[in-house]
């Protein structure tokens, strides 16, 4: 696979035929996601804030629309970060970060890598080469098991860091530092058989969550996370993995990462006033009610659509298969 950081919508297509449509998949309103931004309006009514993003006004003689930030011009780089608060964040800074997670969870230091401060006064890392040792009462499978949740991911860096999304520099394998990518490293230093290998991948892609208000961010995290699983999987068996597997592990992704508000927990704008019409001796009346959650700042009080999660260790009383579907906010204390 050619490694490039602009995954192709035209290329997902042609080779991983209905993957971009389950990437595309919001699991809460049963519909695609929507775009949540107005930077597309200029391409017609289709590209509004509130339409779905689907398969053919991104793909064909489309299929450039959506990019990386990176790439993005720099005047609608700015209009996002004062419109949205989107601000991306260097891949040391998310190594550094993560960093401190695994910290606490090994009870040691410098685990996946060392952090390095040049004499320039810019940072990196230096990858530690060993298999990893884990702690007395903790596996590589409880490590891949072990749930993490990135907010507001924006394009995911620190799920998984397959560019900078600063500078765009491409990331080897070897080099990574998300989330998912120190879970799969794990993976193929202790498994050799492919089916093993894809249980366990599986089982990280389970435990490995993210939300994100803009549809077009969103897509390219989904679509980053899927490169990722094939990438890992390419240099552990030098070869592709299989159409289904592949097609699994998209629709993993695309109930693990979903578009949210997250200060509200809901499908963005879609709590807010609510108007309904009483019957009354001379006629209708209009009564207009606030959302009380927004009134009140009380997150668990909304009018809109909460989102919906899977909860992939537990079984769905629906279907009586693992998975069961929850509200996001049912996580929350109230």
């Amino acid at each position: 696979m050619e490694h490039l950081i602009d995954i192709k919508e035209n290329d997902i297509r042609q080779q991983f035929p209905e993957v971009l449509e389950t990437l595309l998949r919001d699991h809460t309103t049963k519909q695609n996601i929507f775009w949540a931004t107005d930077n597309y309006i200029h391409l017609g009514e289709k590209y509004a804030y509130n339409a779905p993003i689907l398969p053919e006004l991104i793909t064909g003689n489309n299929g450039n629309i959506i990019m990386p930030r990176v790439q993005k011009d720099k005047e609608l780089q700015q209009a996002r970060v004062r419109d949205m608060a989107e601000v991306f964040t260097p891949s040391w800074i998310c190594n550094a970060q993560n960093n401190l997670i695994d910290n606490a969870w090994f009870d040691r230091e410098d685990v996946f890598n060392t952090e390095i401060t040049n004499p320039d006064g810019t940072h990196t890392w230096i990858v530690n080469p060993d298999k990893i040792i884990f702690p007395e009462g903790k596996t590589w499978k409880h490590y891949v098991r072990d749930t993490r949740l990135e907010m507001t991911c924006g394009e995911a860096p620190y799920i998984t860091s397959r560019y900078d999304t600063t500078t765009g520099e491409f990331i080897p394998i070897e080099k990574r530092i998300g989330l998912l990518d120190r879970k799969l490293r794990v993976i193929s230093e202790n498994v050799d058989k492919s089916d093993e290998w894809l249980e366990a991948a599986q089982t990280a892609y389970r435990n490995t969550y993210a939300f994100e208000w803009q549809g077009d961010s969103l897509l390219l995290a989904r679509e980053a996370m899927i490169y990722t699983f094939i990438e890992n999987y390419e240099q552990k068996f030098d070869k592709q993995p299989l159409l289904k597997s592949i097609q699994y592990i998209a629709y993993i992704i695309s109930w693990n990462v979903w578009q949210m508000d997250g200060l509200k927990g809901v499908v963005p704008n879609s709590c807010g006033e609510r108007k309904t019409f009483v019957q009354e001796l001379f006629g209708e009346k209009e009564i207009v009610t606030a959302c009380e959650g927004c009134k009140s700042d009380n997150m668990h009080k909304h009018n809109g659509i909460y989102c919906l999660i899977k909860d992939w260790n537990n079984k769905d009383t629906e279907t009586n298969k693992k998975g069961r579907k929850i509200k996001f906010i049912d996580l929350l204390k109230k």
